[in-house]
C-alpha cells in the first residue's frame, strides 16, 4: 500500500497539473532547508534524497573536488583579511569588510568552502578521488525537526509548488501563441475582462475587445491567444477578440477546404466589430474558393459571423494582378478604370458617379479596408470628387492608424448628423409655412357667414 505522503503527492500533481518529479524536488529542498535550520553547519552543502513510496530520506553534504593550490591560496587570503579586520575597525565595518572580502576572494580564487573540497581532504574520504569529482558524505539526523524547522519546510514547499505551477502554465501556453481557444467570461474589472481558459485566467484588455460587444459573465466565446509573458506574479496570458488573425483561425476551424490548405487565405483586412475583407485563392480549378468559404446559402460564413457578433465579412478573389486585386477589394462597387503607379505604390480608380459612395463606403470604410488589404494607396475619382486613402500593411492594426480612422469616422458621422438635422429643420419650417395660409383661409371662410 502506498504511503500517505505518496498519495498526497499524486493528489497535488493532479490538482496543480505538476509533474511528480517537481513535487519530489520541492520536498527534498524543504527537508534540506529544515536540516540546515536545526542541525546544519556553515560550510555544508546539504542535499536530500527522498523516497516518496516509503517516506524515508537521506541527507548528504555534496562537494566538488578542486586542486589543493586553490584551497591553500584561499586560506592565505582569508588570513590576510582577518589581520586587516583586526586593525581596530568598528565592529559593523569589520563585518561589512569581511563579507565584501570573502565575496571578492571567492570570485577570484574560484574556491568556495561550502561547495568545494580540496583534493587532499577528498582522498581522506575516498582514496581514489579525482579533480572535478562529486563527493557525497552522508550526514546523520540527530533527532526530530523542531517547530521552526517544520515552519521553514512548509514555506519552502508552498513557494516551490507555486513556482512549479507557474512554470508549468507558462510552458503550456507559451508554445500555443496564435491558437484559437475556447473560453468563458469570468468577470469584468473596470475595462478589463477576465477569461477562464480552464485552469488559468487570461486577460482581455480594452484594445483587444470588439466595440459594442457585450461580455456577460458565463458567456462562452472563442479567443485568439495573442501573447504569453512571465511576470513576478506568474504567467500573464493576453487574449484577443479584435485581432485580424482570429478570422483566419475561424475559417480554418469551420471550413474543411481552408483546413486542408486547398483554399488559401492570402490577405485579411479588418475593422473589428464592423466589417472585414478576406482574399482567398486556390490552385484547384474544380473548386470555387469564394463559394467554399460562403457555403450553401451562406451557412458556413454565417457561423463565423455569429461568432463575431454579426461582423460583416466580404470574401473576394485573390489575384497577382494588382489592378484586378484592387477592383476585387473595392467590391461591390463597379470600377470603370484603374491607373497604377508602381514607384509610389498608388492607384487612381475611376468609378461612375452613382458608384462613388459604394466604392468609398460608410465613413470611408470600404476603400480603407481595400487599402489595408492590398498595401497600396488608393485614390477614387467619380465626377469632380476625388477621395484619397493611404495604404496600410495588410492585417496590421496600428494604434495610431486606428485612432486616426476612428477620428475620421467620428468627424464624418458628426457632419452627416449636422446635415440631417439641418435638413429636418428646413423641412419643418417649410411645412409650417405651408400650413399657416390654410388656417387663415379657413378663418376667412368662417367669418364671412357671420357678417
Amino acid at each position: 500500500m502506498a504511503s500517505p505522503i505518496y498519495q498526497a503527492i499524486k493528489q497535488i500533481c493532479e490538482e496543480k497539473n505538476i509533474k511528480p518529479e517537481s513535487v519530489i524536488e520541492t520536498i527534498e529542498a524543504a527537508l534540506a532547508a529544515a536540516y540546515r535550520k536545526d542541525f546544519g553547519t556553515k560550510n555544508q552543502n546539504v542535499k536530500v534524497e527522498f523516497n516518496p513510496e516509503s517516506g524515508d530520506f537521506r541527507v548528504f553534504d555534496v562537494k566538488i573536488v578542486v586542486a589543493d593550490e586553490l584551497a591553500e591560496k584561499y586560506e592565505e587570503e582569508k588570513k590576510e583579511r582577518e589581520e586587516r579586520i583586526k586593525e581596530g575597525l568598528p565592529e559593523e565595518k569589520k563585518e561589512r569588510e569581511e563579507r565584501a572580502e570573502e565575496a571578492l576572494g571567492e570570485e577570484e580564487l574560484k574556491f568556495n568552502p561550502k561547495l568545494n573540497l580540496s583534493l587532499t581532504e577528498a582522498r581522506i574520504l575516498k582514496a581514489d578521488a579525482d579533480l572535478e569529482e562529486v563527493i557525497k558524505t552522508e550526514l546523520e539526523v540527530p533527532g526530530a525537526f523542531g517547530r521552526m524547522a517544520a515552519q521553514t519546510a512548509k514555506q519552502v514547499i508552498i513557494q516551490k509548488l507555486r513556482e512549479a505551477e507557474r512554470d508549468t502554465l507558462y510552458n503550456e501556453f507559451k508554445g500555443r501563441e496564435g491558437e484559437l481557444l475556447q473560453g468563458t467570461v469570468q468577470r469584468i474589472e473596470g475595462r478589463m475582462v477576465l477569461v477562464d481558459l480552464g485552469h488559468v485566467t487570461a486577460l482581455l484588455p480594452p484594445e483587444e475587445q470588439i466595440e459594442k460587444e457585450k461580455y456577460n459573465p458565463g458567456s462562452r466565446m472563442k479567443f485568439y491567444l495573442k501573447e504569453v509573458t512571465m511576470t513576478t506574479k506568474g504567467p500573464q496570458i493576453i487574449v484577443s477578440r479584435a485581432h485580424p488573425e482570429i478570422i483566419r483561425k475561424l475559417f480554418t476551424f469551420e471550413i474543411p477546404e481552408v483546413a486542408n490548405d486547398v483554399v488559401k487565405i492570402r490577405a485579411i483586412a479588418r475593422e473589428a466589430g464592423s466589417r472585414s475583407k478576406i482574399a482567398v485563392s486556390t490552385e484547384d480549378e474544380n473548386i470555387d474558393p469564394i463559394g467554399s468559404c460562403i457555403g450553401q446559402r451562406g451557412t458556413r460564413i454565417q457561423t463565423i459571423i455569429n461568432e463575431l457578433s454579426g461582423e460583416k465579412i466580404d470574401v473576394i478573389q485573390w489575384s497577382d494582378d494588382i489592378k484586378e486585386l484592387i477592383a476585387n477589394a473595392l467590391s461591390p462597387a463597379k470600377i470603370s478604370n484603374i491607373e497604377i503607379n508602381e514607384e509610389e505604390k498608388s492607384a487612381f480608380v475611376e468609378v461612375k458617379a452613382d458608384q462613388l459612395s459604394l466604392a468609398i463606403g460608410r465613413g470611408g470604410q470600404n476603400v480603407r479596408l481595400a487599402a489595408k488589404m492590398t498595401g497600396w494607396k488608393i485614390n477614387i475619382g467619380g465626377g469632380e470628387e476625388v477621395v484619397e486613402v493611404d495604404a496600410a500593411e495588410p492585417g496590421k492594426e496600428g494604434e495610431e492608424a486606428k485612432a486616426e480612422d476612428e477620428t475620421k469616422v467620428g468627424e464624418e458621422v458628426e457632419e452627416v448628423e449636422e446635415v440631417v438635422s439641418d435638413k429636418n429643420v428646413g423641412e419643418e419650417k417649410e411645412e409650417i409655412k405651408e400650413e399657416k395660409p390654410v388656417e387663415n383661409e379657413k378663418l376667412e371662410e368662417e367669418e364671412k357667414p357671420a357678417e
